[in-house]
Formats: C-alpha cells, structure tokens, sequence
C-alpha cells in the first residue's frame, strides 16, 4: 500500500541512507513561542505517531524546543523507533529562563548538546546533527566547532552532520572540515534568500531542508501571495500550503519538506502535498512571488 509521504519520491541523505521527501518538524508539538510543554500532550503524541503511520521518515528536532519538551514526547511517542525512522536535531543554542534563544557555541558545550540528545531521545546514535550558526561567536572558531562533530562522528555518537542558518561561503568552508549532509535554511515561496545556496547544494548531491516552508505572512507581499496561491490551489482542490509545499518539492529534487504543526488534521494536510502536481505555468506564477527584500541573490550571514 502507498503511503501518503511516499508520494513525494525520496532523496537519499547519503549513500546507505535514504528518506522520503516529505517529513515532519517537530518544533511547534512544544508550548508557545516553542516553550515549555504543549497544552495538550495527548494530541501531541497522537500527531507524532500519525506520521510514522502516514509513512513520514524523517523527523526534525532539537533539546532546545521546549527546552527538551519535544525530545521527550517524541521518545514517549515512538520509542522503540522503527528502523528506517531517521531523527534529525539541531545544537547550538540554547533558551534562557525567559525563552529567549541564545547562541551556545564552545566546542565542549556542542558536545554536551550532543549526549542531551542522545538521553532524552534514547538512541546510541543520531543519525543527521545540525549545527545551528548564530554569527560570528568571540574566541570560538568554526573550525573547532565541525572538528567536535567529527570526533563525535568518529566516535560513532553522530552519522552524520548538517550546517543550519548558513550562507554559502560557510556551506563551503565546512566541508573543507568534514563531509555535510544537508542544510537546513529559511526558504519558502515568497523568502528565496537561499536561492544560490539551493542551487549549489542541489550540484553537490546534499540535502536542502527549508525551515519555515509555509512562509510567516509578509506584511508587503500577503495579499498577492494568497490571491495567487488560492487560484492555484482552487484548480486542484487543494489547499494553500499543500501547493506552497508542492511548489517546493518541485522547485529542486534534493529539497526535503519538514512542515510542523500540532493538529492531526494539518499533519495528513501536508503530507499529502505530494500528490499535487503543477503545471509549468502554475510554477512560474509562483515563482513569481518574492517579497520585497528577499532578492534571489542574497543569502543569509
């Protein structure tokens, strides 16, 4: 039987391990502002194991959401795991008592981050780390930061690494460093900052993971965009992120989705983008859309 992430093809991470296109984030199964836990933990659970079972292997995580809240429920939820579930995380931050984000960059501190996870997932391994770039970090190289990940690697604790919130000269400085997986950057149908840097991991064979793939309502472009995406999902029958989420996963073969949500109802919503085909024309319309400020060119620091 086909499953519904089935539907959007696979992409293999690296050359023993390949995922379906389309996955899940789990950041918002936290409370608000991704702090503390979720109102209902029942229905949290209930949305991670609905997409195990719509065929979604590939979730996104990290021990700072909530913080740890998510990890948690995500062992709670799944654990034992099924062997082909990949379980992607992030380090490289943390959230003060107040919520805030805070960039945490000091190489022992990466290692911790690591056997956090590690813990509170309940796995010997994580199979993809991202490490989350916050800018430049006072007497922390980027360097020793990778050169952490790869004594992990090496250590049999990490399979493989990942770079988020990164521009294209730090894409290819670290894999001077080590060998990297995938990239994980904001990207959507009107935000293409990371146009150029889609296109070259898309060259190298590695995995562009856009974060935020909805979009986040821009105040100048909101009104043509959802007059845009309406007429194009009305043809279909579709919703509106079911089409900005196809619209990615034909803008370039090597984009993986992680659409997060806490409804059951929005998860099978997403999951089913695969099945939404665009005619050219109805890609060009879409691509189009770029809001002001977010050129094709420029990339994020």
């Amino acid at each position: 039987m086909t499953s519904a992430a089935s539907l959007g093809g696979t992409f293999p991470l690296t050359a023993d391990l390949t995922v379906r296109r389309i996955g899940f984030g789990a950041m918002q199964l936290a409370g608000p502002g991704v702090f503390g836990p979720p109102a209902d933990r029942d229905r949290a659970v209930r949305v991670l194991r609905r997409a195990v079972e719509l065929g979604i292997d590939h979730i996104d995580t990290s021990d700072f959401y909530g913080p740890w809240v998510v990890n948690e429920l995500i062992a709670e939820a799944l654990h034992p795991y099924a062997e082909d579930l990949v379980l992607a995380t992030k380090i490289g931050a943390y959230r003060d008592h107040r919520g805030g984000w805070l960039p945490l960059g000091h190489p022992d501190a990466l290692r911790a981050q690591v056997h956090d996870n590690l813990r509170r997932l309940r796995v010997d391994a994580l199979h993809l780390v991202y490490l989350r770039h916050t800018g430049d970090l006072p007497g922390i190289a980027l360097d020793d930061q990778l050169g952490a990940l790869a004594e992990l690697r090496e250590e049999g604790l990490v399979r493989n690494v990942g770079l988020s919130n990164v521009s294209g000269p730090l894409f290819e400085r670290a894999r001077e460093v080590l060998p990297i997986a995938a990239v994980q950057n904001l990207y959507n149908v009107v935000d293409r900052t990371s146009e150029e840097l889609l296109r070259r991991t898309a060259e190298e064979g590695v995995a562009f993971v856009p974060f935020f793939p909805l979009g986040s309502g821009f105040a100048d472009s909101r009104a043509r965009e959802d007059d845009v995406l309406r007429r194009v999902a009305e043809r279909h029958g579709a919703t509106q992120a079911q089409v900005s989420l196809a619209w990615l996963l034909q803008r370039s073969p090597n984009v993986l989705l992680i659409p997060g949500t806490s409804s059951v109802e929005h998860l099978e919503d997403n999951t089913a983008a695969g099945g939404v085909e665009l005619a050219a024309d109805e890609v060009a319309e879409l691509d189009a859309l770029v809001a002001e400020g977010a050129s094709l060119e420029a990339e994020h620091a």
